[in-house]
């Protein structure tokens, strides 16, 4: 069985189309069909079931993929251990978190991180979905939500904490709410569908006020939490966001300060397999050391 066809068959399975599978491998949409019929001709039989809405596994696709799935975690796990057998911490270090989080609050201390840890090449992916850790889509996840998967090592990181928030300018011209009903008066903007949420219960700040549980209307809606961030900062409206996210913004300000929505947490979550890497354990430390200095 050709390794490289197997790698690019996983890759589609995975994917649950060619077009996904295209950005992950880098290959044409043609090279991936051909890869894989010359596959399926090896072996003598269908793996795949097109049609209008993508691909779906047989039942020796199912078979061949939970086996090359297994494969390729325990080859990624030999490699992590043969990288970390120096002292230093070093290598490439993959982590991903909810966009928001990632843009705002991660990116920014990057830095001081590869000055201390030279020689540990960082990856970021900010993706609201979920990457699949067990495969090594990344090597640490910062996840908006304890995961569910029992064979993930996670810790929580932080609480998230949320609050209403508008810009000065906005706040200027409508006039600053003084409690719960005045709340009415204003225009909102919320968290829109199209994504996996990464905020729980968006739309409570809706709901403030309201005797039957009843919503009101939002303004606008946006499917990113940065962009929610961005159009309070413009003037739009006001918005329930986490606190985190409205560090160091100009020109903008909580709203009924003491009125607090949902508490989440965020976690930091790794396979069991890099429980004692090197480059892992330094960025956990610098974590931690990050979020204990500050409040959210």
């Amino acid at each position: 069985m050709d390794w490289d066809k197997l790698k690019v068959f996983h890759a589609v399975a995975a994917a649950g189309n060619f077009t996904r599978a295209t950005e992950v491998l880098n290959l044409s949409q043609s090279a991936i069909s051909r890869q894989i019929q010359s596959l399926e001709q090896d072996l003598k039989t269908q793996l795949f079931e097109r049609h209008a809405r993508g691909l779906s596994l047989t039942e020796n696709g199912e078979y061949l993929y939970k086996t090359a799935h297994e494969v390729i975690s325990k080859l990624k796990d030999v490699e992590s251990t043969l990288i970390d057998k120096k002292n230093t911490p070093s290598g490439k270090l993959t982590v991903t978190t909810v966009v928001s989080f990632g843009t705002t609050w991660l990116t920014p201390r990057i830095q001081e991180f590869m000055k201390l840890n030279p020689g540990i090449e960082i990856e970021l992916i900010f993706d609201d979905k979920e990457l699949d850790l067990s495969t090594r889509q990344a090597d640490i996840g910062i996840w908006m939500r304890r995961p569910k998967q029992l064979n993930y090592i996670q810790k929580k990181l932080i609480d998230i904490n949320y609050h209403i928030y508008g810009s000065t300018k906005y706040l200027e011209e409508y006039g600053h709410p003084k409690n719960i009903a005045d709340l009415k008066k204003h225009k909102f903007i919320t968290y829109g569908r199209g994504t996996p949420s990464p905020v729980f219960n968006p739309d409570w700040a809706l709901k403030l006020g309201s005797k039957d549980n009843k919503k009101m209307k939002p303004i606008m809606k946006v499917n990113s939490v940065y962009g929610l961030l961005l159009a309070v900062q413009s003037g739009v409206g006001l918005a329930a966001l986490p606190d985190y996210i409205t560090v160091s913004v100009p020109n903008i300000v909580r709203v009924l300060p003491k009125i607090e929505g949902p508490k989440t947490e965020a976690h930091f979550v790794y396979p069991q397999s890099l429980k004692n890497v090197a480059r892992l354990v330094a960025f956990r430390n610098f974590l931690y050391s990050k979020v204990s200095k500050w409040e959210f």
